[in-house]
């Protein structure tokens, strides 16, 4: 019998109580080391493993079986699996040009084989790739192999992904979705620009690297960003789409007080909107979104363990979950 959306709701809505909760996240925050914070997410069920990288890969893969299983149509999730995707087209670039194995360092789900990447990068190929990706991954590549500029071989075909993710976003005709994405490209567009205005990087890499969104205007950025840091700063500052004037006054604390506000601002809309929604596929993405929040909050714990930081600067860094 084909799955409904009334039923995989159902199903999300129980999942998410598996979610971690803030409750979980202090108890998490309150390990002594390493093995202590493995100890108490492998005692929640979080995944299998001996460290905090296997027991979320573990987690991971879970996650999106679960999903594969219950999601009415599992195309859905294409927006987010050609992220991996992307991902798996540069190490192979990389690991070919370099002749280093790179297969171990494949992200899954993904769209493309790796058996497919490798003969796509080593034979140049690139017809076997998905259209929206093929003619970015021979520019990403010549590029690559001709001048050695790996930062601008990654922004042409990071420019390619969050392309698709706009078109993506529009074919799946939710509100939510399609600000959400606009909110994503909005704001790896600033971050571009804030990188590129500190390294005083020319037009050309600008032109390639920024991707056109609603509410920006590309040329404006640009223009901002070659006049330098101080005058996109005041720029930004002025916007108030996606909130940008507030996002830019948590940068002007500090770059990490700015990362945390994208991604609570992010993490915020899907639980505002997913967990409100009866029907359609909005729960399944905000349970997935949430997933994966957890995941930043236990890198950022675990990390903060391994250097040493006190118990309140790992609280202050802690991202909003969903659960």
């Amino acid at each position: 019998m084909a799955l409904s959306y009334e039923y995989s709701i159902g199903s999300v809505r129980a999942r998410e109580k598996s979610l971690l909760n803030r409750a979980d996240v202090d108890q998490l925050l309150a390990s002594k080391d390493i093995a202590q914070l493995c100890a108490v997410l492998s005692d929640k069920g979080y995944g299998d493993g001996k460290t905090v990288d296997e027991l979320i890969d573990s987690h991971t893969k879970n996650v999106w079986a679960y999903l594969k299983s219950t999601a009415p149509d599992f195309e859905i999730f294409n927006i987010f699996i050609i992220q991996n995707d992307v991902h798996n087209f540069k190490v192979a670039l990389k690991g070919t040009l370099a002749e280093r194995n790179w297969e171990s360092l494949i992200l899954t789900p993904g769209s493309v084989e790796p058996k497919t990447l490798k003969e796509a990068v080593e034979k140049r190929r690139y017809s076997l790739l998905p259209e929206w990706m093929s003619k970015p991954a021979e520019q990403a590549y010549e590029t690559l192999a001709h001048t050695g500029d790996a930062r601008l071989s990654d922004a042409i075909i990071d420019k390619a992904v969050m392309k698709q993710t706009i078109n993506l976003a529009k074919e799946l005709r939710s509100e939510f979705i399609k600000n959400y994405f606009n909110n994503l490209v909005f704001y790896n567009d600033i971050k571009i620009a804030i990188r590129a205005s500190r390294t005083k990087t020319g037009k050309d890499y600008l032109v390639k690297a920024l991707c056109e969104v609603d509410g920006l205007s590309r040329r404006s950025l640009i223009d901002d960003t070659l006049k330098g840091y101080d005058k996109l700063i005041e720029s930004l500052s002025k916007k108030s789409d996606y909130d940008c004037d507030k996002a830019t006054e948590q940068f002007k604390t500090s770059p990490s007080a700015f990362e945390k506000f994208v991604d609570d601002r992010l993490i915020i809309m899907a639980r505002e909107s997913c967990k409100r929604a009866s029907e359609g596929m909005e729960p399944l993405i905000g349970y997935y979104l949430g997933t994966e929040a957890e995941k930043k909050v236990i890198h950022i714990i675990a990390s903060g363990i391994r250097t040493g930081s006190d118990r309140e600067i790992i609280s202050e860094r802690l991202r909003e979950i969903y659960g």
